[in-house]
């Protein structure tokens, strides 16, 4: 198997993963590029889903003991017993998402808990709780309402946000590339919320089709400001790159500093893949893309 073949496969399972059992199929007969590639993650979710070593550990040890925890009645976080759980709503290398039962308001909330790695320096944190607070103090149409940023009593911290029902662009663009009408009013709704943002002297720093949300309602919400503000300072640290190459400014990418004008390439990015249903630079593995957003020029829209 080719190395590039590999990387597509490898792409698409974790795509898959993120997507509950349900919608799977559905997703991979549409995302896919041949049958034999669909076969290929399809063995591979079959593998993941079977039961080895560890998770006969795991169901002998701690269930039991997550048990005395959650009652039946439905989980609740401990040390946030204001919400409980209802359902997983999908996660990412940026935390995991639940749909949560806000107690004390009678409302759905998205409740997101960062990756305990990005809570493990105390600076980065506040400086995120900084840039998370003064998201928060946005309110525009097109941004993602967030109620609360918080910190658990062991550390990890958490976001609440609004919840919406609708679907992320990318789960669209799997089904093939849309309407030029409907792209172009996606990315101006986009637009005008960055701009807001923009205006405050915040940048989002992750602006993909996975962030983008089209509601039941047929409005666009950006998702998950402020959080990639904790992803950049890790990165100086680690030397690794937090986020999605495909959609990062050249600037981004090698860990320089940005403004506002990294959101406005990642929108191009991503306005550019709606209308085509590919993504403009593409190359197998991290440095194959970084070449080829720094030395190639898309193909034409007209072309595709």
């Amino acid at each position: 198997m080719s190395a590039e073949r590999w990387e597509n496969i490898q792409d698409l399972l974790h795509e898959a993963l993120c997507r509950s059992p349900d919608e799977r199929g559905a997703w991979l007969a549409a995302a896919c590029p041949s049958d034999d590639v669909r076969l290929e993650v399809e063995d591979l979710l079959a593998a993941h889903e079977r039961p080895g070593k560890l998770d006969q550990l795991a169901s002998a040890l701690f269930e039991p003991l997550l048990a005395t925890r959650h009652p039946p009645t439905g989980p609740a976080i401990p040390a946030l017993s204001r919400y409980r759980i209802v359902e997983r709503l999908g996660g990412g290398g940026m935390g995991v998402v639940y749909r949560a039962s806000d107690a004390r308001l009678g409302r759905d909330v998205a409740l997101k808990f960062l990756p305990p790695h990005l809570s493990a320096d105390e600076a980065a944190k506040k400086r995120f709780m900084v840039e998370a607070r003064a998201a928060a103090a946005l309110e525009h149409p097109n941004l993602c309402t967030i109620h609360e940023i918080g910190e658990t009593e062991d550390g990890q911290l958490y976001i609440v946000m609004g919840c919406y029902d609708g679907e992320t662009i990318d789960r669209a663009i799997a089904r093939g590339p849309l309407p030029v009408c409907d792209a172009l009013r996606i990315a101006t709704d986009v637009a005008r919320g960055l701009a807001k943002a923009h205006d405050r002297g915040i940048v989002h720093r992750d602006v993909k089709p996975a962030n983008i949300m089209l509601t039941s309602d047929g409005d666009v919400k950006i998702l998950d400001f402020g959080i990639a503000k904790l992803a950049d300072v890790n990165f100086t640290q680690t030397g690794g790159i937090i986020g999605t190459v495909a959609y990062m400014s050249p600037e981004q990418a090698f860990g320089e500093p940005v403004d506002y004008r990294t959101d406005i390439w990642s929108l191009g990015v991503v306005l550019y893949e709606m209308v085509t249903g590919v993504r403009p630079f593409q190359a197998p593995g991290e440095q194959g893309l970084l070449f080829s957003i720094l030395t190639q020029e898309p193909a034409p829209i007209a072309s595709l």
